[in-house]
C-alpha cells in the first residue's frame, strides 16, 4: 500500500493536469478518484518491456476519465431534470385525497364502523372484497355483509337528502 501512496503522490499533478485539459469543472475530486483507481489498473497492468510508465499511465489515466465522461454525458442525456416551474405546476394530491375522504365519509353518518371502513378501502384505497377482508383480517363474506349493509344504508341517506 505504501507503493501506492508514493505512486499516488507521484502522479497526482498528472492527474489534475489532465482533469483540467479535458475542462472538467464540476465532479472534480470524482473525477480524480477515477484517475486514482486507473492509475492503480495501469500499475498493475504495466508491461516494463513496452516503454515508459509514465507515458502508458497519462494515456491509461486520460482514458479511463474519458470513459467516465462519456457514461455520465449519456446518462444525463437520457435523464429529464424539469426546470424549477414545473414542480410549481404540481397539484398536492394529499390536499385533495383528505376533502375526498371527507365527502365520502360525509354519506356514511349511519354507518356502523365496519361499514365505514369497506367505503373508505373501496373509494379510495380501489381496494377489492379479499384485500380488504386480508387487510381486516375477516372472512370475505364478512366484507360482502359490510358491502351490503353500506350501500342500502348510503343510498337510503342520498334519498333523504333528494
Amino acid at each position: 500500500m505504501e507503493q501506492f501512496n508514493e505512486l499516488e503522490k507521484k502522479y497526482e499533478a498528472m492527474i489534475w493536469k489532465i482533469i483540467h485539459s479535458l475542462h472538467i469543472y464540476k465532479n472534480q475530486q470524482e473525477f480524480y478518484q477515477t484517475g486514482l483507481i486507473a492509475l492503480w489498473e495501469a500499475h498493475k497492468g504495466f508491461d516494463e518491456n513496452k516503454g515508459k510508465f509514465t507515458s502508458y499511465a497519462f494515456s491509461f489515466i486520460r482514458g479511463k476519465i474519458m470513459t467516465e465522461l462519456t457514461r455520465r454525458k449519456k446518462l444525463e442525456d437520457h435523464s429529464v431534470f424539469p426546470k424549477e416551474e414545473f414542480w410549481n405546476l404540481i397539484e398536492d394530491d394529499s390536499v385533495n385525497s383528505s376533502l375526498e375522504c371527507e365527502t365520502i365519509l360525509s354519506y356514511c353518518s349511519k354507518l356502523t364502523e365496519h361499514q365505514k371502513k369497506w367505503v373508505v378501502y373501496t373509494a379510495l384505497a380501489d381496494l377489492s372484497i379479499k384485500e380488504i377482508a386480508d387487510i381486516e383480517q375477516v372472512s370475505i363474506s364478512a366484507v360482502k355483509a359490510w358491502k351490503s349493509g353500506a350501500r342500502k344504508k348510503i343510498i337510503e341517506n342520498i334519498r333523504a337528502l333528494d
